[in-house]
């Protein structure tokens, strides 16, 4: 699997965690189903690439190849505020293939970044 990180806002830049210390970390949690209707990054914008972005054609069809190669088997991670920390691919797959719930792992305290006020280019992929 290609090296990801979960990007938040922050102050001077972005707070970002390593989804393979989210994996290991939520690994032990029960697994649940959540609505597709509560998760609300399905209805906010997502288009970041270090600019304001534009989809088009190509980067949907990208995003699409990636929710079709997901495994649904494998539970997305939410904070304690239930926001999607690793796995839209898989809540994308979801949507489009009609389930109404997905499976979830949810932090019931959310751990602190890894990285604070960085770029996403600085960090290593």
């Amino acid at each position: 699997m290609r090296k990801q990180y979960h990007f938040r806002p922050s102050e001077n830049g972005f707070y970002a965690w390593d989804v393979d210390k989210l994996i290991a970390a939520s690994r032990k949690f029960p697994v649940v189903h959540v609505n597709l209707d509560d998760i609300k990054e399905l209805d906010e914008n997502f288009w970041y690439n270090g600019e304001e972005d534009v989809p088009t054609c190509r980067s949907i069809g990208e995003h699409l190849q990636l929710a079709n190669e997901a495994d649904l088997n494998y539970p997305v991670i939410l904070s304690e505020e239930k926001r999607v920390m690793d796995g839209m691919h898989r809540i994308l797959k979801a949507l489009v293939t009609g389930h109404k719930t997905v499976k979830a792992v949810i932090f019931e305290n959310t751990p602190p970044p890894d990285f604070k006020d960085v770029s996403p280019e600085d960090l290593a992929y």
